[in-house]
């Protein structure tokens, strides 16, 4: 799939970060600290990136999706956000890596930006999300700075509607702008996007929205770190998840079985 004309190009990947090639899509190499590193040196060299955190969905997402597959090769960092991206790292021999998981990294770069003063803009969720995340959050991390919080409706929005908001982040003078939609709408937004916000980084995590406003629980520990997590968002919402559980994950164990993971230079595959 062609990208549109009128779509900025994608912005490249750093050089310095291997990637683990899981059925085609780049997985970042890394840990947590080395997240946050990356992520503070866009900031203060003043390069503009956006993070992907990936797991099993967003792969089998990718598989089928050309395009999207792009996006997710063409990003500061695709994260490890699942235990399974974990497994097939180290069996590529990444033996490093640990799991980059959307709300603890929402976590722990905010800790930091309220430290050195880096301001940050909420962007999705439903109707109250971010206003109440932005509550949690600044009670959280005294002295974090929100420059502004935006929900946006469930339907496309017109160019005029997105050049509206385009200008309203900008004039915010956010650092971060922190994106809180599904998968594959988060990516596509911050591709589209990445090219046009003046933010140095554009951060897809989803669900860590509803979970740090607690509107939605997490999983135990000992089932995220089993790779579980799954099993327990399923048990909560069969209804809206159960196509995408039962038809990704048995796949995506077939498909890790034909083609084993394996590491790339930097970049990943393309």
């Amino acid at each position: 799939m062609d990208r549109p004309a009128s779509q900025p190009p994608l912005s490249g990947p750093p050089a310095s970060i291997p990637r683990v090639d899981v059925l085609g899509v780049g997985i970042s190499a890394i840990d947590m600290a080395q997240a946050v590193a990356e992520i503070t040196r866009w900031v203060e060299d003043g390069e503009r990136h956006y993070v992907c955190v990936t797991g099993v969905h967003g792969v089998m997402e990718s598989r089928r999706d050309s395009d999207l597959r792009r996006i997710h090769n063409a990003s500061g960092l695709t994260t490890p956000d699942g235990m399974p991206m974990v497994w097939a790292g180290r069996r590529a021999g990444a033996a490093h890596m640990r799991r980059v998981y959307g709300p603890d990294l929402l976590l722990a770069v905010c800790a930091l930006a309220a430290e050195r003063g880096w301001s940050s803009f909420l962007y999705g969720g439903g109707s109250g999300v971010p206003e109440l995340l932005a509550e949690r959050l600044t009670a959280r991390f005294p002295g974090l700075r929100v420059a502004g919080i935006w929900s946006p409706p469930f339907r496309a929005l017109t160019p005029d509607e997105d050049q509206e908001v385009v200008e309203r982040i900008n004039r915010s003078g956010a650092d971060l702008i922190w994106v809180g939609l599904s998968t594959p709408k988060q990516e596509r937004w911050m591709a589209a996007h990445v090219g046009r916000l003046d933010a140095k980084a554009l951060l897809g995590v989803g669900a860590a929205f509803d979970i740090h406003a607690c509107l939605l629980p997490q999983a135990p520990p000992w089932m995220r770190r089993s790779g579980l997590e799954w099993l327990y968002r399923l048990g909560r919402e069969p209804t809206r998840l159960w196509r995408r559980y039962l038809r990704n994950n048995p796949r995506f164990v077939v498909e890790i079985l034909r083609h084993p993971p394996v590491i790339r230079t930097a970049g990943g595959p393309r």
